[in-house]
């Protein structure tokens, strides 16, 4: 049975993803730092306030979703700005399944700085996002690669964002975004480029995949106030569906593939290839 491995899988994109890669038939590792329902855990985008407040999902209701596919769900709490335990989660991971073919870089720094200006944002904040979103991707592929070059295959799809190379529209808290949301993203877009030019020979695919908005549990519950409106955004379903056809579909994904970047803008992928029946309506 193949396996795959999801970060930031309690809720969201993540979430969409660990299901559609279950139903196409892989054993799913995931993780996350909520591990129950109603878990409070800072969510806040701004220094100027803290936010707690449980958010919906976790790794347990994923996980539930997961095995009602039939295949097994490995649940392994970890948290993306802490490095040794992202490292940890991967060795258990290759401890008990040994292998992982397909790996899946979404999860992202959550907290203060995200929607905050250059001059409010500490530089601390600023290293955290380095560390979740480019850091804690190449230190899990680290992890991974010698077993799958040893195989001959394997994948690394890296959930990236227009912010890593489109100006926002305006300022953090008008619409747009903070430094450390966009440089970090920036960083992890770079990634997937170099990793097929070392490695493609070897059997490895490295990817990007672009959401475009998305209507996440989160963005519903956190960022009106910043000037984002959940209702027009996609489904998760959409990125679910996206990266399950590029796990899938190793010569269709090489057709639509951008050549700079190793990128798919996923909703523009979904639609032309209707690959979630029924959106958009």
């Amino acid at each position: 049975m193949p396996t795959a491995f999801v970060t930031g899988a309690s809720r969201g994109i993540g979430k969409a993803i660990a299901v559609h890669l279950a139903r196409a038939g892989y054993d799913i590792a995931i993780t996350a730092r909520t591990l129950q329902d109603g878990e409070g855990r800072e969510h806040s985008s701004t220094v100027a306030r803290s936010d707690t407040t449980p958010l919906p999902g976790s790794l347990t209701s994923t996980s539930k979703l997961v095995e009602e596919a039939g295949v097994r769900c490995l649940v392994v709490q970890a948290d993306l700005t802490d490095r040794p335990s992202m490292i940890a989660a991967a060795d258990r991971i290759i401890k008990e399944w040994e292998r992982v073919d397909v790996l899946v870089n979404n999860g992202r720094y959550i907290g203060p700085g995200h929607m905050d200006r250059f001059e409010d944002t500490p530089l601390e904040l600023l290293d955290r996002h380095i560390e979740a979103n480019a850091m804690a991707p190449i230190a899990l592929a680290k992890e991974f690669l010698p077993g799958m070059m040893e195989r001959g295959s394997g994948t690394i799809v890296n959930i990236t964002s227009g912010a890593g190379y489109h100006d926002p529209p305006s300022a953090a808290g008008e619409g747009g975004w903070g430094l450390g949301y966009a440089f970090s993203k920036g960083a992890m877009h770079r990634i997937a480029g170099i990793l097929d030019l070392e490695l493609a020979r070897k059997g490895i695919r490295a990817y990007n995949v672009q959401p475009g908005f998305i209507a996440t549990e989160r963005m519903a519950q956190d960022m009106g106030s910043f000037g984002f409106d959940s209702s027009t955004g996609a489904p998760p379903d959409v990125v679910g569906a996206v990266v399950t056809w590029i796990v899938t579909d190793p010569a269709g994904a090489e057709q639509y593939v951008e050549a700079d970047g190793r990128n798919f803008e996923a909703q523009d992928i979904c639609k032309e290839l209707n690959l979630l029946p029924g959106w958009p309506a």
